[in-house]
């Protein structure tokens, strides 16, 4: 695998392989993003999902981080991660091929949802931390943030064409056929993952420990790296208010606005278009102002721009109200994507290369495991307290989150720590 020691590449440009593993990603992005806007549309305007109802759908495809996070993270390091990526793709091809099955067959409920939901969180565990441990594997050490800069931006653009292109879509079709976009995606993705190639092997057997003792190993370099831990408190509280407050946006954009589904695919590519920024302009960022000092001015941009969700309810017309939610989106995608890309960056660096897979299944567990409890939650206070009140909440928790990263040596550290030499 390579590490620090290898020679920068000139640019990415000219390596075949991570533009091949690069492509195949970015065709995936785009059928990911119509799923994304289909599920809560047909959830809520086909289906007629109620506040707690919605809050459930969520918490069912982020449970599988909480439930398995962990012991995915010992697997992952005992398996290949290439392989282990294509078989995700291919169980999460299949069961979004279900959707617009039952569908066009008229058995489709919202139980179906909260089951495939499920399905899709799981492969999603393994997918994504065998697809953040498998960055080094194809890029020298240094090349790592441009790595991720361009996975990030392609990311990104998929966030804007797709709900767009969703949005207009769904004035000529139904909900359920957009699943059909994301099928293609994930095939595509398997395909391309077929044809990239590494020098990854499997870590021999005799190496090999209880799984409970890989599982720690992992968990205690996290808590114990001085500057990890804290961007860990840090992302997992604000990334439990955040979910908190954005559960609940379906229904605040499609009920209490009444934007309907096209505007809501409007902001939502907007809102990726503000991540765009950030993942194109986050190394150049970090060399102005400082690479530690990227992380918590991102943590604090983002939590400062989602108090205009809630604030959108105020505007004395839905034109105004949809501004407001295009900024708000704009800047939390912003701010999200610059602090992301620097701290995942540090984290692949640092990180010795047998320990990627756990160090990534301990910080999903935390960071992603906080959030099928913050989606139930937001539906139970939804319905108790309201949504905008559910908001509120949710921002305030945010801002204070940011605290533990203002708070430390990141904020002065003009770089960041590079990988160790050895292992």
């Amino acid at each position: 695998m390579r590490r620090s020691g290898q020679k920068r590449a000139t640019t990415l440009w000219r390596d075949t392989n991570f533009l091949r593993f690069w492509t195949g990603q970015a065709i995936s992005q785009f059928g990911t993003q119509l799923g994304q806007l289909a599920f809560p549309v047909l959830a809520v305007t086909l289906l007629g999902a109620t506040e707690f109802e919605v809050g459930a759908l969520s918490a069912s495809g982020l449970a599988a981080f909480l439930l398995i996070g962990l012991p995915a993270g010992a697997w992952v390091d005992r398996w290949l991660k290439r392989r282990t990526m294509i078989v995700a793709d291919l169980i999460r091809m299949a069961a979004m091929a279900a959707v617009p099955l039952l569908w066009w067959t008229g058995s489709l409920q919202i139980w179906h949802l909260f089951l495939i939901s499920g399905v899709m969180g799981t492969a999603t565990v393994f997918f994504d931390i065998s697809y953040q441990s498998y960055v080094p594997a194809l890029v020298p050490s240094a090349n790592v943030p441009e790595a991720n800069s361009k996975l990030e931006s392609t990311a990104q653009i998929a966030r804007i064409g797709g709900p767009g292109a969703g949005g207009g879509l769904l004035l000529l079709v139904s909900a359920p056929v957009l699943f059909l976009g994301e099928v293609l995606g994930y095939l595509l993705s398997a395909v391309f993952l077929l044809r990239t190639r590494d020098n990854e092997h499997r870590a021999p057997a005799h190496q090999r420990r209880p799984l409970v003792k890989e599982i720690r190993e992992g968990l205690v370099f996290v808590f114990r790296h001085p500057l990890i831990s804290r961007i860990v408190v840090c992302t997992a509280g604000v990334s439990f208010f955040a979910t908190l407050a954005l559960t609940l946006f379906p229904v605040l954009v499609l009920r209490i606005l009444d934007l309907g589904p096209q505007n809501m695919g409007v902001i939502m590519a907007v809102g990726a278009a503000g991540g765009l920024v950030g993942a194109v302009s986050a190394p150049k960022i970090a060399s102005w102002i400082g690479e530690g000092t990227v992380i918590p001015l991102g943590s604090a941009l983002s939590a400062l721009f989602l108090a205009l969700v809630p604030f959108s309810v105020l505007a004395p017309n839905q034109l105004v109200s949809a501004v407001m939610l295009v900024v708000a989106e704009f800047g939390f995608g912003f701010g999200v994507l610059i602090y992301n890309i620097m701290q995942v960056s540090m984290r692949q660096r640092v990180c010795p290369p047998r320990l990627l897979g756990r160090m990534n299944a301990s910080i999903r567990f935390v960071v992603w495991g906080v959030m099928p409890v913050a989606a139930l939650a937001s539906g139970v206070l939804g319905s108790w307290l309201g949504v905008t009140t559910t908001m509120w909440i949710g921002v305030a928790g945010s801002l204070a989150c940011c605290a533990p990263v203002w708070f430390s040596p990141l904020r002065r550290m003009k770089k960041l720590p590079d990988a160790p030499e050895k292992d």
